[in-house]
């Protein structure tokens, strides 16, 4: 059965231009051009993944993820008209998982659909029998069960949060480039957009605070766990 996704844009044409694309591919769309309508539909029809825009009458699309990301972990990418990167940045502190520019190409956009649902697929759904952690100092971090403890005490952290630090914490010592690290966690080329990972990382240490080893920038070249 194909993947469903919710579109959210108050422009229709922007819908159906992107519901094209993406049915093309597949995909099984359904969409919403007012925040709150999308919010319950969003909540009851558990879409495969989430494209939102950030300028929505009524409910803005702030909002939405916010209130879709207390509920869910279904993988939002927002779509902000502006190229500011306050805009992008805030979409990303309230749990957005990617963002595209307007105008974007609808290639694009079904690029990072697929990129990041290739992603969520290769998370395990059974728990394992045996589940052997990877430990460093009072770090321990349970691969096949995703699970992250700090000094025994479990830390929860979203996919690419997880993701991004199981690609430092395997490498321990080796500074990656964010555009690496975008390829690696992210599994697209980004073309520059780099805020992403620093986003990411800030999350990271806040959760992980009290963490040994630790997240270290190596300035003006990336990060590393040591």
């Amino acid at each position: 059965m194909p993947d469903t996704l919710f579109l959210v844009d108050d422009e229709q044409h922007i819908i159906d231009l992107a519901a094209m694309y993406l049915e093309q591919e597949g995909f099984q769309i359904t969409s919403a051009n007012d925040g709150a309508v999308a919010l319950q539909r969003i909540l009851n029809e558990e879409p495969a993944l989430v494209v939102l825009d950030l300028m929505l009458p009524g409910m803005d699309g702030r909002e939405v993820c916010k209130r879709v990301r207390a509920q869910s972990d279904v993988p939002i990418i927002m779509l902000t008209a502006r190229t500011d990167d306050v805009d992008k940045i805030v979409g990303l502190e309230l749990g957005a998982d990617d963002y595209l520019t307007k105008p974007f190409n609808p290639r694009e956009l079904v690029a990072r659909v697929k990129a990041i649902l290739r992603r969520s697929a290769s998370r395990p759904s059974a728990t394992p029998t045996t589940d052997a952690p990877l430990v460093i100092d009072n770090l321990s971090i349970f691969p096949e069960r995703r699970v992250v403890e700090i000094s025994g005490r479990p830390v929860a952290l979203r996919m690419k949060e997880f993701d991004l630090l199981m690609t430092l914490a395997q490498n321990r010592g080796i500074v990656f480039s964010r555009e690496k690290l975008l390829d690696v966690v992210w599994g697209f080329d980004f073309a520059g957009e780099t805020r992403t990972v620093d986003v990411h990382v800030a999350h990271l240490r806040h959760k992980l605070e009290g963490m040994r080893p630790q997240i270290e920038t190596v300035w003006g070249v990336g990060y590393k766990l040591d």
